[in-house]
């Protein structure tokens, strides 16, 4: 079954959505236009329940369908990112510095759209829980809101979510997805060297932290090439140096910062033992003392196999086999959909968008017309699993 037809009808009216949004982006749980323009156009719909103000600005909303059933929950994000943009759209950011460049209007407006014909409808047993989400960038709003309890005050069962793929190397409009680890575990790292300055002639009479600095750097790198089983997936880079002031000063102190990817909680607490081990060790070495700050972020995002098997099995049904990779390669970026399926089984797909510019470039644009296939899957994801009662 491709894109519903009644979905295609009103396609124009979710690109409208989506381009609104696309105009008022707003960061991490501060997010209250934009969840009133949820609201409103939940309430227009004629959705069951709107429940607000959960993690801040986020919402949960209720379709009752025909019938007894388990509570499938849906999630889109909706926060935007602190960039200018540049897209140069006569709908682009009025609010200066943020702009939607990761598609979460997007992902709103698909979501909204499965409301709209689910609502019309209701042809599922059940109940669907819309789970529109605040602060996915930066807060882990996914986390704020289970911790205030969605999953079991909504009975919520399994849970899905969809997130655009932009890039030529994929034709828009396909499916993509795993089962077990899709998205990497993301930690931060700053290392603090405090040394002991002095004149760049006479360094003997100084404990240079720019040495030590370099010296961590470079051992850093071998925890991957030499701690870790070669065939583990991880990613340590280091992004930031900063230290000195002038030529010939050597500086009393020096950071270095970054970060770790993992997809396994093993190879992640090895490389945070050996990371304390060098820094340690690399500061004895150079007579400095260093501290080294270790912050664990978003866990890595792991698809439950058969909820993702039967993810794969609605997208071929909607946009057919050849455009569904059901065992597409793990990615290194991060993804705080991961605290809900760590409390319940689900799947995290991606829906690929075609050429353009990459997630978090200023000139980035959500292409309009992947949105009737979002909607299309989460609807057959619901009518699928729990048919109607007769």
């Amino acid at each position: 079954m491709p894109v519903i037809n009644r979905i295609a009808d009103f396609a124009e009216e979710m690109t409208a959505w989506r381009r609104h949004l696309h105009t008022i982006p707003e960061l991490s749980f501060e997010c209250p236009k934009t969840a009133a323009f949820i609201k409103a156009r939940l309430e227009e719909i004629g959705v069951d329940e709107i429940h607000e103000g959960i993690a801040q600005t986020g919402i949960v909303a209720i379709i009752n369908g025909r019938g007894a059933g388990r509570t499938v929950g849906l999630r889109a994000d909706f926060d935007a990112l602190p960039i200018t943009e540049e897209t140069g759209v006569d709908y682009a950011s009025t609010h200066p510095g943020m702009m939607h460049a990761c598609g979460h209007d997007g992902h709103t407006a698909m979501l909204l759209g499965a409301a709209k014909y689910m609502a019309e409808t209701r042809n599922f047993a059940g109940r669907v829980a819309l789970i529109f989400q605040p602060a996915e960038e930066d807060g882990g709003g996914a986390e704020v809101m289970c911790q205030e309890g969605i999953m079991d005050r909504f009975e919520i069962a399994e849970v899905y979510g969809i997130h655009n793929f932009p890039g030529a190397q994929v034709p828009a409009g396909g499916f993509y997805t795993t089962p077990g680890p899709i998205m990497a575990a993301v930690d931060m790292f700053t290392i603090t060297i405090n040394g002991r300055g002095g004149h760049g002639a006479m360094p003997h009479e100084a404990a240079d932290p720019v040495v030590a600095a370099c010296g961590m750097v470079q051992a850093i790198q071998t925890i991957i090439s030499r701690n870790t089983h070669s065939a583990a997936e991880k990613v340590i880079s280091v992004t930031q140096i900063h230290t000195g002031s002038a030529s010939n000063i050597i500086p009393d102190t020096a950071m270095i910062n970054g970060t770790v990817r993992t997809f396994d909680t093993e190879t992640k607490a090895l490389i945070q033992r050996r990371m304390q081990a060098i820094v340690a060790g690399q500061a004895a070495a150079y007579g400095v003392e260093a501290v080294l700050e270790y912050e664990e972020g978003y866990p890595a995002t792991v698809n439950s196999e058969a909820e993702t098997a039967y993810a794969a099995k609605v997208a071929r049904s909607v946009v057919g086999d050849a455009q569904v990779n059901a065992a597409f390669p793990k990615v290194a970026g991060s993804e705080d959909f991961a605290y809900m399926l760590e409390e319940r089984p689900g799947a995290y797909l991606f829906l690929s968008a075609g050429e353009g510019a990459g997630l978090h470039h200023p000139k980035f644009n959500f292409n309009d017309e992947i949105a009737p296939i979002g909607a299309s899957f989460f609807v057959q994801l619901v009518e699928q699993m729990q048919p109607a009662a007769q």
